[in-house]
């Protein structure tokens, strides 16, 4: 794969890919920092203005968004209190007594170079690992490939916030849409209630656009409560010294490490790992009674991990097509459509486009940087517009958006009543990532159950014969198991290192 490197770079430093890359940069920082976007919902948004993009354009665009939307809720959590998106809900314990005393500046520069290391760390960690991973995964049949996905779907469980029976419900609903239309294997037309429009089945992207952003707007509508516009201080920008970084260095290579391998474990999540890798920073620190009073290790622990987590999700969303949260679920939508399909044949069938994701997300990593530091005091009174102005245009650019892609007004439709669905599963605590991951993986389910059963002679028990797909049954079962009830070792943890936050 190395020999694709000067190709890559060569292919990246195109002027139409730089420039989607600073745009998707500076469009991800500014959705990171106003609260209640975040990651999901600003890679939704942008996902139907790609569609008049190349491929690698398109794939520049959204990876820049995924990687800097993380780190622009470190801005809002510093200055404000708030944070931006989910991943920064540690941050805000030291960097805004920072912001308080005057620090803005220092704890950005901080929160700006942490962030840069976890993204290094975790891009090191996805090229070592995720090319190792599918050489195992060229091995795989279609009954292996079944086993994969069968275990793929049990990272529902992981992404339904503690709500196990809604998540399997909503993932039930993911399962019955993507039947949706003709069958894979026969062309037989399934569940159209004889509408034209049904019997060519149902598209991510009025799905994505609908149970995320729409549903997120009416939601945030729904529970407004304060619509004053906030007093933000000036962001500013300064690196700390050396001197300050020494100390903290293995804080920040621990932190990393933390964030990347709770990456790679599908559907565990970026919060999960800023808390842990706080408390960890906490629990080793010579001076653990100032954290939360603005210690500057407890935010560089907090954003070198949420960072680091991004390229470790990259891992099996990759390597096995496995998406483990929203963001991944959205980034893997996004890349089938611009017929990149992440999953066992995608390292041996497009090695060169791989590499170049491997550049283009070092790049985003750099541009992320520059434009932090060079626009920190335009993103802090970005701050300062208020949420009945804000989204109105979101709810606008997410529905000229979904019409914009085919021109038809069905998606329109669909879009407004997958909106109004997923609000009201969101008011009754249903998640909506569920849906879209049983969605995504639904048909590719059948798929290759279907092509099993040709190649057992319809004896499903033949299915156990291989070894890859037994184990993986057998992982399945287990995650299953512990996860009502039987074990309860990871939730303990989490729980114990979240305790002493």
């Amino acid at each position: 794969m190395l020999h694709f490197v000067p190709e890559a770079l060569a292919q990246t430093f195109d002027v139409s890919i730089l420039i989607a890359l600073a745009i998707g940069t500076i469009a991800g920082i500014i959705i990171g920092a106003l609260p209640g976007l975040g990651t999901v919902l600003g890679l939704v948004m942008a996902l139907p203005f790609t569609f008049v993009l190349d491929p690698p354009t398109a794939v520049a665009l959204l990876l820049a968004i995924y990687v800097s939307s993380i780190y622009g809720g470190s801005i809002s959590a510093i200055l404000i209190n708030v944070p931006g998106t989910p991943q920064s809900a540690a941050t805000v314990f030291d960097g805004y007594p920072m912001a308080r005393r005057g620090d803005a500046p220092l704890a950005l520069g901080y929160a700006t170079m942490a962030s840069f290391a976890g993204g290094i760390f975790s891009l090191a960690v996805l090229v070592l690992v995720a090319p190792q991973l599918a050489k195992v995964a060229l091995l795989f049949g279609p009954i292996e490939t079944f086993a994969l996905i069968f275990f793929s779907l049990t990272t529902v469980a992981w992404v339904s916030s503690g709500e196990m029976i809604k998540g399997l419900l909503s993932a039930t609903i993911g399962l019955f849409l993507s039947l949706i239309g003709p069958d894979s294997m026969t062309g037989q037309i399934r569940f159209s209630f004889d509408n034209l429009f049904l019997s060519a089945g149902l598209t991510v992207i009025p799905l994505l656009i609908g149970f995320f952003a729409v549903s997120e707007i009416l939601y945030q509508a729904a529970t407004l409560k304060d619509v004053r516009i906030l007093s933000v201080p000036e962001g500013g920008f300064r690196i700390p010294p050396w001197s300050a970084w020494k100390p903290r260095l293995v804080t920040l290579a621990r932190s990393c490490g933390i964030g990347s391998f709770i990456g790679v474990l599908p559907g565990t999540g970026a919060t999960a790992a800023v808390f842990i890798s706080y408390a960890d920073a906490k629990r080793r620190a010579p001076n653990p009674e100032e954290f939360g009073k603005g210690e500057p290790s407890g935010l560089i622990a907090s954003e070198a991990s949420n960072n680091a987590v991004s390229g470790g999700a990259m891992v099996p969303m990759l390597a096995l097509g496995i998406p483990g949260d929203g963001g991944t679920v959205v980034m893997m939508g996004a890349l089938t459509i611009h017929s990149v399909i992440p999953g066992v044949r995608l390292f041996s069938e497009q090695p060169d486009l791989v590499t170049q994701i491997f550049v283009l997300l070092l790049v985003a990593n750099l541009f992320m940087v520059f434009f932090g530091a060079l626009g920190s005091n335009l993103f802090s009174r970005m701050l300062r517009l208020p949420v009945t102005l804000l989204m109105p245009l979101v709810l606008l650019m997410s529905l000229v958006g979904a019409f914009a892609i085919r021109s038809n007004p069905v998606d329109l439709i669909a879009v407004i009543v997958f909106g109004l669905a997923g609000f009201l599963l969101r008011l009754n605590r249903f998640p909506p990532a569920p849906i879209i991951i049983a969605f995504v993986l639904g048909e590719p389910l059948e798929l290759a159950f279907r092509q099993g059963l040709v190649l057992t002679d319809k004896n499903f028990l033949q299915f156990f014969a291989s070894p890859i797909a037994s184990i993986l049954f057998a992982i399945s079962a287990l995650i299953l198991l512990n996860l009502f009830g039987l074990g309860g070792f990871v939730g303990k943890y989490f729980k114990r290192n979240s305790a002493e936050v």
